[in-house]
């Protein structure tokens, strides 16, 4: 029975996870789907690239609940339920994979920065916190999201091993890095070539031919002169009678 549970709690997390906030609130407010601009990809960092900072922290905030909401009653519920640890740490992963892997969105969804931060917040607190620094100093110093989000990444396992003693706490958090980083392979390109967009750009606007309305009245014109000749004739035809 106990496996029952565990099973169910990882389909259950899976589905909470599933929900994508960056395109239920910029719908909601009346913004562009997310994942049509800038980076495509729908999460806080791109809702912030449509200029509407609320509709960017109500992504984040709702995005980090999704993670930190079934890993926290999991581990709350855990001796109720008979739960080890084990399990308390794939219940967040399977949020985590929600977020990323959608079943309500195609299967299209984001990169899973901040629904990590929630899931290590349920975990334990001290490591969500420490993480999240780690992720504050890195943008507030470079100004990119992306690097913030790989070194923070990269550190969050080693912060795990050194505080706390939950192997499987670590062995998840380390999962979750892994794919995190992976995600960010594009942004990873990006950062090397030097193209990548810095925390608060918007998206650009699309790319207009400035040759178009002089072609649209060059080709007026040209109408109007295959045109000219029958009119010329018709008004000859009508001075004669």
């Amino acid at each position: 029975m106990d496996l029952v549970y565990s099973y169910s709690a990882f389909f259950i997390a899976y589905l909470i996870g599933s929900v994508s906030f960056a395109v239920i609130v910029s719908k909601l407010m009346g913004l562009g789907d997310p994942r049509t601009y800038g980076s495509k990809n729908p999460g806080a960092t791109n809702v912030l690239r449509s200029g509407s900072k609320l509709a960017a922290v109500l992504t984040l905030l709702l995005d980090a609940l999704k993670g930190y909401l079934p890993t926290a009653l999991v581990q709350y519920y855990a001796f109720e339920l008979g739960f080890e640890d084990t399990t308390i740490a794939f219940v967040g992963v399977a949020a985590f994979i929600g977020h990323l892997f959608p079943v309500f969105f195609r299967f299209q969804g984001g990169k899973g920065v901040a629904t990590a931060a929630g899931v290590l917040l349920a975990f334990e607190p001290i490591l969500g916190g420490v993480t999240i620094v780690c992720w504050i100093i890195v943008a507030a110093i470079f100004r990119y999201a992306s690097l913030a989000s790989l070194i923070a990444a990269a550190f969050a396992p080693f912060f795990t091993l050194m505080f706390f003693d939950r192997p499987s706490v670590a062995l998840a958090v380390s999962v979750m890095s892994l794919m995190l980083i992976w995600r960010h392979w594009r942004n990873i390109l990006k950062l090397v070539e030097g193209k990548e967009s810095r925390i608060g750009e918007k998206a650009p606007e699309p790319e207009t031919d400035p040759n178009k309305p002089r072609r649209r009245r060059r080709r007026v014109k040209r109408l109007h002169d295959e045109a000219a000749p029958g009119l010329d004739s018709r008004s000859s035809r009508s001075k004669g009678l």
